[in-house]
């Protein structure tokens, strides 16, 4: 039975893995419903937070696939009662029309949005919620002529993990990486390679 879930992978920072990623889910049209990259809690590593809709015997074989990527240290999978999750959307709706109706302090009350910009033509809420709690909102503001309207993607923190940068630490105490010896011919460039 297919569920929402949210796949969470921590890779190096390195040019064209994002394409390398979503290559594997183009190959077995799985669609993407929200993708996150942002960098993490260790340095020079980043972490992309990938909601889809599929079956868990799918999603176990493409956390392995992206697991085979060089830059890829890990890929976890969760369901939404697995992790902690909000979404940000931004809502413009204009300002004779939300002022007239006083829709103003309810929004604001109601939905926990915020005032982000007020301008003459038109005023921009901010919301962070689920899905559902942003979906409602849209709703709302269409009847006072909601002007343009966007989400972003998930962010996620799974609710038992005790941080992968503990898991990384714990990885370098047992088998510590070789010592990096620079290359004594390095700034030599012109002399080594001249013909």
């Amino acid at each position: 039975m297919k569920q929402q879930y949210t796949i969470t992978v921590y890779a190096e920072d390195q040019i064209g893995l994002l394409a390398r990623i979503t290559i594997i889910f183009s190959r077995r049209k799985i669609n993407i419903d929200s993708l996150n990259t942002s960098s993490s809690e260790i340095p020079g590593i980043h972490r992309f937070n990938i909601v889809i809709d599929e079956t868990e015997e799918v999603v176990k074989k493409l956390c392995k696939q992206i697991e085979k990527q060089v830059e890829v240290l890990k890929a976890y999978y969760n369901l939404n009662s697995e992790i902690i999750w909000q979404e940000l959307a931004l809502y413009k709706v204009p300002t004779s029309q939300v002022t007239e109706k006083m829709v103003v302090e309810r929004v604001l009350r109601e939905y926990g949005a915020r005032v982000v910009s007020i301008n003459s033509d038109y005023t921009v809420f901010e919301c962070t919620g689920h899905r559902e709690e942003t979906d409602k909102l849209v709703k709302l503001f269409e009847e006072y002529g909601l002007i343009e309207f966007v989400r972003g993607a998930r962010v996620a923190i799974i609710k038992s993990s005790e941080g992968f940068h503990k898991k990384i630490k714990e990885f370098e105490a047992r088998e510590p990486g070789e010592e990096v010896v620079e290359n004594e011919f390095l700034n030599e460039q012109d002399k080594v390679f001249s013909m």
